[in-house]
């Protein structure tokens, strides 16, 4: 996932993309913890997803906030 494609989201949009991140990680947390896990790296790409995500959020935010 890139910034292009968030970019072109919603704010709406993006809280349920980083509402679906976060219960990624939340079950890659326990695929770790039972020893379940196969891919160990999707839990750093989850977490730069989410905060990608975040940083989107509150540049709309800001956007918004200084447009009015």
């Amino acid at each position: 996932m890139d910034a292009k494609e968030l970019r072109a989201k919603t704010p709406d949009q993006l809280r349920d993309e980083l509402v679906a991140l976060k219960k990624e990680a939340f079950n890659l947390r326990f695929q770790k913890a039972t020893g379940q896990m196969e891919n160990t790296a999707r839990m750093r790409q989850v977490r730069r997803d989410a905060a990608r995500v975040k940083t989107i959020l509150n540049e709309k935010a800001a956007g918004a906030a200084q447009e009015a």
